[in-house]
C-alpha cells in the first residue's frame, strides 16, 4: 500500500476475515511508525466490535476507522478482505467531482471492467469511527466492491487481500488517467459498449497471481523482507 503511494505516512489499514465473528487487523501499536513499516506484530486478532484479542498488555489498539472494516466484515459476508486507503489522486477527483468512468479498454482491463460496473461515491467527509457512520458508507456502496470516500479517501474488498488490494489500485489508476486527461484538455468519455464487450477476461491467473507477484517482487527488490511470503500466489 506504501510503495505504491495509496498512502502517506501513517494513515491506512486493511483487514482479511478468520471465520464469522473475528479478523485479523493492522493496528496501531506503541512504536507507530505508518503502513511502509509494519510488522508481524502490527498485525492483531480483533472481534467484529473492534476489540482486541490476542494482546493482553493493551499495548495494540484497532485504527480509529475500525467500523469500516468490522461493519464491512459483518453485513458483507461475500467479503473477506477490506482496505482503506488515501490515494491522493482519487481524494483530487473526486473533490472535482470527476466521474470514474470507463475511458480506457486494453490499457487496463479489470480496472474498465470496475469503471463500467460503476465506481459509487460516500458523499461524507468524515472520521468513520462509529458502526452508524459505517453503515451510511455501506449504504452508500451498495453490493460494489470499492467505494471513493469523498473528500476522504477509498474502500476496497474482496475475497482475498489480494484482490481487495488490486482492486484498490485500479481505482487508483482510473483517478489518475482521469485527472491527466482533463490537465490535458480532454473530456472523460467512456470506450464505446463494443469495445467494451471486446475486453477478454484474463483470468485470475493473470490478472491477480501474475500481478500480485510483480508487487511482491518490487517490494523485495526495494529491500522489503519477504521470506514469509513465499509461498504466496
Amino acid at each position: 500500500m506504501a510503495q505504491c503511494g495509496l498512502v502517506e505516512d501513517i494513515l491506512g489499514h486493511l483487514s482479511l476475515r478468520l471465520d464469522a465473528d473475528r479478523a485479523l487487523l493492522r493496528c496501531r501499536g506503541p512504536h507507530e511508525r505508518g503502513l511502509r513499516f509494519t510488522t508481524p506484530a502490527d498485525i492483531r486478532v480483533v472481534d467484529l466490535d473492534g476489540r482486541v484479542l490476542d494482546d493482553p498488555t493493551g499495548a495494540y489498539q484497532p485504527p480509529s476507522e475500525a467500523p469500516i472494516h468490522t461493519e464491512t466484515l459483518r453485513h458483507r459476508p461475500d467479503v473477506h478482505a477490506v482496505v482503506h486507503v488515501h490515494p491522493p489522486a482519487v481524494v483530487v477527483a473526486a473533490l472535482a467531482t470527476l466521474p470514474l468512468r470507463p475511458i480506457f479498454g486494453s490499457y487496463d482491463i479489470p480496472a474498465a471492467r470496475l469503471a463500467a460496473d460503476g465506481i459509487p461515491v460516500h458523499p461524507r467527509s468524515v472520521l468513520i469511527r462509529r458502526a452508524d457512520l459505517a453503515g451510511e458508507m455501506l449504504a452508500s456502496m451498495g453490493t460494489a466492491s470499492v467505494c471513493v470516500l469523498a473528500g476522504h479517501g477509498l474502500v476496497a474488498t474482496g475475497p482475498t487481500v489480494e484482490d481487495a488490494m488490486l482492486r484498490a489500485l485500479a481505482v487508483d489508476r482510473l483517478a489518475r488517467i482521469s485527472l491527466a486527461v482533463v490537465q490535458a484538455g480532454g473530456e472523460l468519455r467512456p470506450i464505446p459498449d463494443a469495445d467494451l464487450a471486446e475486453l477478454p477476461d484474463l483470468g485470475a491467473s493473470f490478472n491477480r497471481d501474475v500481478l500480485w507477484r510483480h508487487h511482491l517482487a518490487a517490494l523485495a527488490a526495494d529491500g522489503a523482507d519477504l521470506t514469509e511470503q513465499e509461498q504466496a500466489p
